[in-house]
């Protein structure tokens, strides 16, 4: 067997496999008295069919599985064995194999497509200077998550007319075009929060409703999105897309949300017994809980910075029309034109990855297993305080850690995770980063822009 490259240039190359009658004759012959032992033909008892007969019937698919055996392992051993740095998998050049008469076989010759990594040589710290955008944790903000634990532990009671945020509990009829109420159309009992009402006329028209008030709505102005509308209406979603006409709306109850008092019983829902005994005590807690909130999205935004600034300095180039091409043929759902749209986003992401993997590689980075678990752990708590929960005991949270680990898929995520997490701890050591404590507004939409 035969395997040897030629490259074309820097970042693409041709990958040639020249298999002889002698490497796949024995294989070839081997496979044929294994089918032979299990096979089963009418008139013929169990492993006692003929090999002329499997051959003639089997003999071409047989070859063609060892052929695709010895090659994918000449391919893979060439590969590592040389230490080279692909992109993606091997493409063949073209379908040399159905152009093959399988019957009357000789010598094989498969030409594939490599993509080749680029060499990357990274000079840090460098010159350059990032900034870490950091939002300022006030007063007022911690004065609205504490608002926002009280309204959350808060229960609903009934008031004679609707405020700001309250909700309003109303039947829903369907009308036709000239306003009518039909007769079998959808009659749907719902909820509507006003505080999520954009539409500034819709809102002040339902401020100050009260039971039994009678109003004519475009539903869609009410509701947010297709599927929430469908929600309201009980119709399903395609229906709620194409719906044209308004909405007969009756108000039943009008509710407000009373918030929970913000003493012990609430800090003991939020943090547990006796983690926070007075209003200062919560409000330091409440505080730490909003630094660390922020850590990822601080993170994100660094990392943004980083990535741009480092993918530009060192003017990575991909094997473009390759990756393509091999991204075409990964995904048969795949359109071109789609993935022209999208390679540019695509290629970022994977001269970053390329970054990354080298920052590993040279710092000799790792993850064990013992790290895993605890990663995983920690990030089901914050998900817990995050969304105002109780955090579990340590013993319940790492069962439900190890049952996330135990899905490869959700496993390989966190550790990538983890890696990325390394990552950034080195680059934040090394690089000349300048912290800038910003209003909270404005980091919150720099976090939105990023999202976009």
């Amino acid at each position: 067997m035969d395997v040897n490259i030629k490259k074309i240039d820097s970042l693409n190359a041709i990958l040639t496999v020249k298999i002889t009658n002698e490497d796949y004759n024995a294989p070839y012959e081997a496979s044929l008295k294994t089918h032979r032992k299990q096979m089963q033909l009418p008139g013929f008892r169990k492993g006692h069919v003929p090999t002329g007969i499997i051959k003639k019937k089997y003999g071409p698919s047989i070859l063609a599985d060892e052929i695709d055996k010895l090659l994918n392992k000449s391919i893979y051993d060439h590969i590592t064995g040389n230490s080279l740095n692909i992109l993606g998998n091997p493409l063949p050049i073209d379908e040399t194999k159905t152009k093959i008469d399988w019957n009357n076989p000789s010598d094989f010759e498969f030409n594939y497509e490599l993509g080749l990594a680029p060499e990357i040589v990274l000079d840090l710290p460098g010159r350059l200077k990032y900034t870490k955008y950091q939002p300022k944790v006030n007063e007022a903000l911690i004065d609205k998550q504490m608002d926002d634990f009280a309204r959350r532990y808060g229960k609903l009671v009934s008031v004679e007319k609707a405020g700001e945020r309250d909700m309003v509990m109303a039947n829903f009829k369907e009308l036709d075009e000239d306003g009518n109420i039909v007769q079998e159309g959808f009659n749907q009992s719902s909820t509507v929060s006003l505080e999520f009402i954009e539409d500034k006329k819709s809102k002040k028209k339902l401020l100050g409703c009260k039971p039994q008030d009678d109003f004519q709505f475009d539903p869609k102005k009410i509701s947010r999105g297709d599927a929430d509308m469908a929600a309201m209406l009980g119709i399903d979603k395609e229906r709620a897309q194409n719906y044209r006409n308004d909405v007969f709306m009756t108000v039943n109850e009008v509710k407000t949300l009373e918030p929970s008092n913000i003493d012990v019983a609430l800090f003991d829902k939020i943090y547990g017994p006796g983690e926070a005994k007075t209003i200062e005590e919560f409000r330091s807690k409440v505080e730490q809980d909003l630094n660390k909130m922020f850590d990822g999205d601080i993170d994100r935004l660094l990392k943004n910075d980083i990535s741009k600034t480092l993918i530009k300095k060192l003017r990575i180039k991909l094997p473009d029309e390759f990756l393509k091409k091999w991204i075409l043929s990964s995904n048969k759902e795949a359109k071109k034109e789609d993935i022209d749209k999208d390679y540019i986003r695509y290629a970022e992401g994977l001269k970053w990855q390329l970054i990354e993997n080298l920052i590993i590689k040279d710092q000799n980075l790792k993850v064990d297993g013992e790290e895993l678990l605890k990663f995983t752990m920690d990030l089901m708590g914050n998900q817990y305080v995050q969304y105002g929960m109780m955090i579990p005991s340590e013993e319940e949270l790492k069962k439900t850690a190890q049952k996330v680990l135990s899905n490869n898929d959700e496993a390989r995520k966190i550790n990538d995770m983890i890696y990325d997490k390394k990552v950034m701890e080195y680059l934040k050591v090394t690089l000349k980063i300048n912290d800038k404590f910003i209003a909270h507004e404005d980091f919150t939409k720099k976090v939105a822009e990023l999202n976009q």
